[in-house]
This record gives structure tokens, sequence and C-alpha cells, in this order.
């Protein structure tokens, strides 16, 4: 028998398939965009009419479905498969590839789950998903439309496969990193809290605040986290006025207010997910005309985050006075307005007043 040789078009394609994949490892953080890209791409390189794929449950003893072809494929999205069950639990618990090329004549083979979409299946070729040696999951395509799958199909799919399971792991890590992000944050914004008499519930107010102006001003998206970063954390610095370690690391043997926006920033400096928030915070005290601190910039020199953390801690402070609702709101708009071109940007102190009005006078 003469031997089967691979069609040329059909490499080419396949590693320009897989590129263009792994090219969107690095560029989206859609997880389910991304296996479903996958997905697409094995369906066409396998000339199959389905596909799907199943990850491990966090119990580590069933398969759920992530995603998955055909239009009923939603039925899926609620049904499980015990690991060691079916075929698709076989590959799971075995590891190894396996091609199926008649569903009807493998024991194995329950159909629960054409019951489940509508769909028939006929044929099947499905391998594990592995990731340092970790099961992450199983891949399927289903129904060769001519012919029999082959091994340079095989070869295709665990290539796929693979770059799913990189996709998964990636994924998994960065929602670890946010969570644990997002804990450190609120740990943070508590310890701010505690720093000063009348800053309870500050840091939140604050950004909540920054980012309501920057938003009625346009601000890109990571402008608008990098000013949800400042707005919580411009205070940070005040843990180190009370630290004689901190003090000696910042060069200083005791601090006063004008301080403040160096020691934050000096404290903050080196996290990398915080890195276009510091310059914000570096300059919230900097004023429009040039007479803050504490590098004497003025206009538009200081960065838009500093212009509105300038005026928000300065609205902020009101709440000192005793005033609330519409009586905060009308003399922090008077107060904005009287140092609008010298202390605050008047564009600033603008979208201020257009987001005080917006929210009954009041923020």
């Amino acid at each position: 028998m003469t031997p089967r040789v691979k069609s040329p078009t059909m490499d080419v394609d396949f590693a320009l398939e897989l590129f263009s994949i792994a090219g969107s490892l690095n560029s989206t953080f859609d997880l389910d965009f991304l296996l479903q890209k996958i997905g697409a791409a094995a369906e066409r390189l396998t000339d199959s009419e389905a596909s799907s794929i199943m990850l491990v449950a966090d119990d580590k003893k069933h398969l759920f479905f992530r995603v998955a072809s055909g239009e009923k494929a939603k039925a899926l999205k609620t049904m499980t498969l015990p690991i060691g069950q079916g075929i698709a639990g076989a590959v799971a618990v075995n590891r190894k590839p396996e091609i199926v090329p008649d569903t009807k004549k493998d024991p194995r083979f329950a159909g629960k789950f054409d019951k489940a979409s509508g769909f028939v299946t006929r044929s099947l070729m499905c391998v594990p998903m592995l990731f340092r040696g970790e099961l992450i999951g199983v891949a399927e395509v289903l129904n060769k439309k001519s012919g029999e799958y082959g091994e340079e199909h095989l070869e295709m799919l665990q290539s796929l496969s693979g770059v799913a399971a990189v996709a998964i792991v990636n994924a998994r890590i960065i929602a670890e990193q946010k969570n644990f992000f997002s804990h450190v944050l609120e740990l943070l914004a508590a310890v701010i809290e505690t720093e000063r008499p009348g800053l309870d519930g500050y840091p939140v107010r604050a950004a909540r605040l920054a980012c309501t102006i920057g938003r009625a001003l346009g601000v890109d998206e990571y402008e608008y986290r990098m000013l949800y970063y400042a707005g919580l954390l411009h205070k940070i610095g005040y843990v180190a006025f009370r630290s004689p370690r901190l003090l000696a690391q910042l060069g200083v043997t005791s601090a006063g207010e004008d301080m403040l926006p160096s020691f934050s920033a000096r404290v903050l400096e080196g996290i990398k997910m915080l890195e276009g928030a510091i310059p914000m915070i570096r300059h919230q005290a900097e004023h429009w005309d040039g007479s803050g601190h504490p590098g004497k910039l003025s206009g538009e020199d200081i960065p838009l985050g500093g212009r509105i953390l300038c005026l928000v801690a300065s609205m902020e402070q009101l709440r000192s006075s005793g005033l609330r609702g519409a009586q905060l709101g009308e003399r922090a708009i008077k107060e904005a307005h009287g140092g609008a071109g010298t202390i605050y940007d008047p564009k600033v102190v603008d979208a201020f007043t257009a987001v005080l009005e917006s929210q009954g006078g009041s923020w």
C-alpha cells in the first residue's frame, strides 16, 4: 500500500492557523472567544461538523462543556460527564487520544449528549488537554465530513488542544492575580482609613468621584482604571509618616503634609499594575497656575489624573465642615469655580459640575 502523503496546503493552512491562535493568547483575555476560535479551526482543518472542549470540574471527578459548536450546543452547558465514563471520560482517565470511526460500534458511547442537543454523532476524535502533566480537559471533533480521521488530523487536534490548555491556564492565573490584587487594594484602603481622622470611606469615595469625572472627560479604559487606583491609594503615604523605617528609606527623619504626594508615589513604586497611577498620585497637589507641589508643574503639564485628584481631595475635605446633600454640593461647586484657573483645571471643574448636576447636586 502506498503511504499517505500529507497535503502541503493543509500543512501551510494549519501553521498559519496555529500562529494566529497563538498570537491571540497575548491579545485577548476573552477565554471563551479564544476557545471558540480554536474549536472552529479544529473543525475546519479536520473537515469536521462540530467540536467541543470539556474541562475538568473543581471536584476533579467530572468534565463539563466550556465551549461546544452547533445550534443546540447551549443544552450541553448544564451537563457533566463523570471522568472514566464515555469516550471522553476514558480519554481523560487514560490521557491518551482516541479515534472512533463509528460510534455505533463503541459500547462506551451512550449518546446522552446527542439526545440533549439533537446532534447525531457518527464518528469522533478526542484528545486530552494537558499542561505540565496536569489534566485540564479534553477536546474533540465530531463527524468527519469525508473519509476517516487519520494521524495527521490527530496531530493537528493535539497541537490545537495544547494551545487551548495554555490559554486556560493563563486565564486561571490572571483571574487569581486579579482576585489577589483586588483584596490587597481593599486592605490598603482600610489601612488608609485608619491613618487620619475623617478618612472613613474616603478612599472608595475619592476613587468613585475621580472615575466619574474622568469618564465625563472621556478618558480611555486604561486611564480610567489607573484613575481608580490613584483615587483609592493617593493617601497611602500616610503609612510612612509614623514609621521610622519607612522614613529612613525615603531619606527623611520627619514628614509634613506637603510630603504626602511624594511619599505615596514612593511607597507604590515598583508595582507594575499601578505604574500608570503613580504619576497621578505624585502630582495630586500641583496647581493649575504652577503654585502647587512637588514639581511646580502648571496647566496641562500636570497629568490629567493629578488635576482630577487635586479637585477631588479638596471637595472631599469639605465633608469635614459637616455639610451634606444639596448644601455640600452647592458649597463644592462654589469653591471649585472659585479655584478654576488658579488651583484647578477649568475643564475638570466643568466636568465636576456636570457630574453633580447629573447626580442631583451631590456625590
